[in-house]
């Protein structure tokens, strides 16, 4: 990967680092936390950011969930202690579709991130020295139970409501069904009960190019020299995912079979790069600036395990436990995370009698539609979240 300067060895946000917009809670020693896997950690940071004024009875409180590379940074622009602006920057704020004149918004880096909230390249109390390989394998599930402590640190003792898109969605989905009692309404959007064999094998390639890259060191890169991590590993990885974020008309519309400069599709250098593919790489190189190869495979690898039915029995048993009216979205043109999903949490939801409804996105973007087409998006969450006051 070409660079006029060496890369850090990770993207990762450190101590001392500036620290912008975010806040941090600490678990206290005597609160450990126990994974799914059985393992137990103490010491917890999570990291967030909120927007807006918590009302007098805590009953204001809306919890936004990131997806797979997003973090706490929901709102607000790029600068010191934020690389980019927020995720959802057209969606959150006063007078928008979630309306900061009206709810408390919260928004924290997921366990096992890289942005502030524990991960891998967090210092591990035993020795301060970055977890790395030593970082347990997580789940959505223990990601919601650090976010339920959270909740109870700023005094939300009920979400008026939770919505996330992606693996955002799958945060959702897991507080309905861990927490039914502390959410009040729900939106997951262009997400799903389960992972599905489909979903599960793209990211297991994504984590292939990066257990590949002779960089990553087991884990164990974060004394390597700048520039020498495992860039090209999570630049690929990234490159991987960003195909599937997009649908193929779009693809097609915005780049064609176009060549970079004067070469032409009849070239036969094998050094001849399509526009398509540099506009990937741009993706895959930006990533490697904000983000960690470990977080990517530890958040990968929780996506990939998600499944709300997982010692419930069963699928039907684990959703009869959610009772709040839920909003559901999908798209049209999203292949990974297609629209029948979005289609079996309503109806499985709806036979139940919980009160459901639906919106398509009708849109040509693909899975990453809900960060784009505000315009549809937005509004029936501002009617949604108005509707179960």
């Amino acid at each position: 990967m070409a660079s006029r300067t060496p890369l850090p060895v990770s993207g990762a946000w450190r101590s001392g680092d500036p620290v912008g917009q975010r806040r941090f809670f600490t678990f206290p020693d005597d609160r450990k936390m126990a994974l799914d896997n059985g393992t137990v950690m103490s010491g917890i940071v999570t990291a967030f950011e909120t927007w807006g004024t918590l009302n007098a009875d805590a009953s204001n409180a809306v919890l936004l969930c990131h997806a797979w590379t997003g973090d706490s940074h929901a709102s607000g622009r790029a600068g010191v202690g934020h690389p980019t602006p927020g995720w959802w920057e057209s969606a959150v704020g006063p007078g928008l579709a979630i309306d900061t004149n009206q709810w408390f918004v919260v928004c924290a880096n997921v366990l096992g991130g890289c942005q502030g909230t524990t991960g891998p390249s967090s210092p591990h109390p035993d020795d301060g020295l970055p977890y790395g390989s030593r970082f347990p394998v997580v789940t959505i599930r223990d990601m919601v139970r650090v976010q339920a402590r959270l909740a109870d640190h700023l005094g939300v003792s009920v979400w008026h409501c939770v919505i996330g898109g992606s693996m955002g969605g799958m945060q959702v989905l897991e507080w309905a069904v861990t927490f039914p009692e502390r959410v009040r309404s729900l939106i997951p959007i262009a997400t799903c009960f389960q992972a599905s064999a489909q979903q599960i094998a793209w990211g297991s390639i994504g984590r292939r190019a990066i257990l590949n890259d002779p960089k990553w060191r087991a884990g164990d890169y974060y004394d390597a020299s700048p520039g020498d991590g495992p860039h090209e590993g999570l630049s690929t990885a990234r490159m991987v995912a960003q195909v599937t974020f997009r649908s193929d008309n779009v693809f097609t519309d915005r780049f064609g079979r176009a060549m970079v400069g004067a070469q032409s599709s009849s070239d036969k250098d094998l050094g001849g790069k399509f526009e398509v593919e540099r506009y990937l790489e741009y993706h895959g190189e930006k990533l490697v600036t904000r983000f960690d190869a470990n977080s990517y495979m530890a958040i990968g690898k929780a996506m990939d395990l998600h499944d709300v039915a997982r010692g419930r029995n069963s699928l039907a048993a684990a959703i009869k436990r959610i009772t709040s009216p839920i909003l559901t979205m999908g798209i049209w043109s999203d292949f990974l995370y297609p629209e029948y999903q979005q289609l079996q949490i309503r109806d499985m939801v709806a036979a139940n009698g919980v009160r459901t409804e639906h919106i398509s996105v009708d849109s040509p973007h693909g899975h990453d539609a809900f960060l784009i087409d505000l315009d549809q998006v937005g509004p029936p969450i501002t009617r949604f979240l108005q509707s179960t006051l």
